[in-house]
């Protein structure tokens, strides 16, 4: 299946979600290359689906069509449509893991809180887990540009969602991961070697001495604010979140880097998102557009009374 390196055991990790009461689904050992091109990779697929998915071992391929949904740093999507034997074309999404991202992605973390997040209504269904991925069913959905965002209806339904993901209760530790990851972030960060010589020279005017001391000083300030400690989506950007505009639905999607954390770290982060991808930070809300937000995270239902 390619000469991509398993990310993570999947047999294991399926037998430790379900002792922790996971709900069940399948699993392969095989794995996807992600960095072959998407006609190389297209057999691959299917033969990967024919394994997880028994009533499609025999179908021939040619009954089976997989199209890129979208490339981020962390996965590939794909979406697979299968025509039946009845006629009835079915799709299901394939993500697939980008190399190292287990340096960064707790997947076992992730899959348990699929589990909760998906009961209370939020994201696609996990169907299955491979070496290098998971399916999920498919939703029919666009995800949203970083100008979507601060359309004033979707601002509002993305607060409204935002708060009920804010209400879920995942088992395990209830400690804000920010510090955990920051420290992890700044571990590998301060020990890179690049073979190009420019780069290597201005990773070197970094001061991570200067870095770490600005941590230390964020961390121990942010210990006097008593700040309420939720699940937290944590990576709450465009990308992650759709919206079927015929039915007004929206989606927040893609819990990988989900963890408890600060309740105001999750909505900055994600105000920091309205910056783009080209990090144009003149984008960010404004004070009537964080306010018109935090009015629908208050009081979804009468946000017009929420006091100054």
């Amino acid at each position: 299946m390619g000469a991509a390196k398993k990310i993570w055991n999947e047999m294991e990790v399926a037998a430790e979600a379900r002792e922790n009461g996971s709900t069940e689904f399948l699993s392969s050992p095989l794995i996807v290359d992600t960095s072959l091109s998407l006609p190389l990779m297209t057999p691959r697929v299917i033969a990967l689906c024919k394994d997880l998915f028994k009533q499609w071992s025999k179908l021939d391929d040619s009954r089976f069509s997989v199209d890129t949904v979208s490339g981020g740093i962390t996965n590939l999507l794909l979406k697979v449509t299968v025509k039946e034997e009845s006629g009835n074309d079915v799709s299901v999404t394939v993500r697939l893991y980008g190399p190292n991202t287990d340096i960064v992605i707790n997947r076992q973390r992730e899959l348990q809180a699929i589990k909760y997040l998906s009961a209370a209504g939020f994201g696609a269904k996990l169907l299955a887990v491979f070496g290098n991925g998971m399916v999920q069913s498919f939703i029919n959905a666009r995800t949203l540009t970083p100008a979507d965002m601060r359309n004033p209806k979707l601002a509002a339904e993305i607060a409204k969602q935002l708060r009920r993901f804010h209400q879920v209760e995942i088992p395990g530790s209830k400690e804000p991961q920010l510090w955990n990851d920051v420290s992890k972030f700044f571990e590998k960060a301060s020990s890179l070697k690049f073979d190009e010589i420019e780069k290597q020279s201005m990773y070197e005017t970094i001061s991570f001495k200067e870095v770490q001391k600005e941590i230390v000083e964020l961390k121990e300030l942010a210990g006097h604010l008593n700040a309420p400690v939720v699940f937290s989506h944590n990576d709450l950007l465009s990308g992650n979140i759709m919206v079927n505009d015929e039915q007004e639905k929206l989606y927040l999607i893609d819990f990988e880097y989900g963890s408890y954390n600060y309740r105001g770290y999750d909505i900055g982060n994600h105000f920091s998102e309205y910056a783009g991808y080209d990090c144009d930070y003149s984008l960010y809300p404004n004070k009537d557009e964080q306010n018109h937000f935090f009015r629908h995270y208050l009081r979804p239902d009468k946000p017009e009374e929420v006091c100054e």
